[in-house]
C-alpha cells in the first residue's frame, strides 16, 4: 500500500456518515427558523491550525460576507458550536475539542451523540449530559426530541415495511 492510499483511506474513514449528515440537516432546519442567528456549517475557525465545528452559530448582525474576499480561518468565535459524532469518531476526542473551543472563546458547545440520543453540553462550568432534550443556549433552541424521535419513527417504519 502506498502512502497516498493510506492518506486517502484515513480521509474516507473520517468523512461524515449518513446519520451524521441527517442529524446536522435536522439541527440546521431548526436553527434557520430563528431570525436572530445565522448557523454556518463547516466553518473553519482561527484556532491553532484551524478548528472546524460541524455547525457554528452567530448572531445575525455578526455575519457580513464579502464574496470578493474569502476568509479561510474566521477569527470571530461563534456563540454556539455544534459537533455531531460519526461512527468513526471518538467521543472523547470531540469532548476535548469542545473544551478547546470554550477556551478559545466559544460560549457553549453541544456534542451530539446520535446512537444514545445524548447531547453533551460544554461551557465554562464544565460538561453536562442530556438525553433526548430540548436545549437552549445563548437564545438558541433545538428540540432534539423532534430529531431523535423522527429517527426512531423511521427505524420502526423501516422494520414494519421489511416484513
Amino acid at each position: 500500500m502506498m502512502i497516498a492510499d493510506i492518506q486517502l483511506s484515513d480521509r474516507v474513514d473520517q468523512m461524515p456518515s449518513f446519520n451524521h449528515s441527517y442529524i446536522c440537516s435536522q439541527i440546521l432546519s431548526q436553527l434557520f427558523q430563528n431570525q436572530a442567528i445565522f448557523p454556518m456549517p463547516e466553518l473553519t475557525l482561527d484556532i491553532g491550525n484551524g478548528v472546524t465545528p460541524d455547525i457554528s452559530v452567530y448572531p445575525i448582525d455578526q455575519v457580513h460576507p464579502n464574496l470578493f474576499r474569502d476568509i479561510p480561518r474566521f477569527p470571530q468565535m461563534p456563540i454556539l458550536a455544534i459537533e455531531v459524532v460519526s461512527a468513526s469518531q471518538n467521543i472523547q476526542d470531540l469532548l476535548e475539542k469542545a473544551a478547546d473551543l470554550i477556551q478559545a472563546g466559544v460560549k457553549t458547545v453541544w456534542t451530539v451523540e446520535p446512537f444514545s440520543r445524548t447531547v453533551f453540553v460544554t461551557d465554562e462550568r464544565g460538561d453536562t449530559v442530556f438525553h433526548n432534550p430540548l436545549l437552549e443556549a445563548e437564545g438558541v433552541k433545538v428540540d432534539f426530541r423532534r430529531i431523535f424521535g423522527s429517527e426512531r419513527q423511521s427505524q420502526s417504519n423501516a422494520g414494519t415495511n421489511a416484513g
